[in-house]
C-alpha cells in the first residue's frame, strides 16, 4: 500500500525526448502489470503503455506506437517510459500505475491498476 512516485517530466521542443521513471516499492511481491496513462488539459485520462510482470510483453496506444518504449526492473520495482519524437499532442500529465492484485490481464484498462502516482507534467512545444 505505497503510492508510486513518478519523476522525469519536463518541457521539450517538438522532436525531443524524455524518460519518465516510476518507483512502486513497498510490497513483498509484485507488482504484476505496470502502466503509464496520461491526461491532457480538459481531456479524459487515456492509456499510453503497459508491460507485463516478466517484462516480456508490452502494449502501446496507437498514438505512441513506435515512439515510446516501456521497460521495467522487478528487483527495483521500477518502470520507465522512454519517449522519443515528442509532439505537442503528447503534452499531458503522465501517471504511473501498478497492479498489485494480479486479477486482470486487461493491461489497457485503468481498472486493472490499484495504485497510482500523483503524476508528472510533460510539455512539448513547437
Amino acid at each position: 500500500q505505497v503510492q508510486p512516485v513518478e519523476s522525469g517530466g519536463g518541457s521539450v521542443q517538438t522532436g525531443g525526448s524524455l524518460r519518465l521513471s516510476c518507483a512502486a516499492s513497498g510490497h513483498s511481491f509484485g507488482p504484476y502489470s505496470m502502466a503509464w496513462f496520461r491526461q491532457g488539459s480538459g481531456k479524459e485520462r487515456e492509456f499510453v503503455a503497459a508491460v507485463s510482470m516478466s517484462g516480456g510483453y508490452s502494449v502501446y496506444a496507437d498514438s505512441v506506437q513506435g515512439r515510446f518504449t516501456i521497460t521495467r526492473d522487478n528487483a527495483k520495482k521500477m518502470v520507465w517510459l522512454q519517449m522519443n519524437s515528442l509532439e505537442p499532442e503528447d503534452t499531458a500529465v503522465y501517471y504511473c500505475a501498478a497492479d498489485f492484485r494480479g486479477l486482470s490481464v486487461k493491461l489497457r484498462m485503468s481498472e486493472t491498476y490499484d495504485y497510482w502516482g500523483q503524476g508528472t507534467q510533460v510539455t512539448v512545444s513547437s
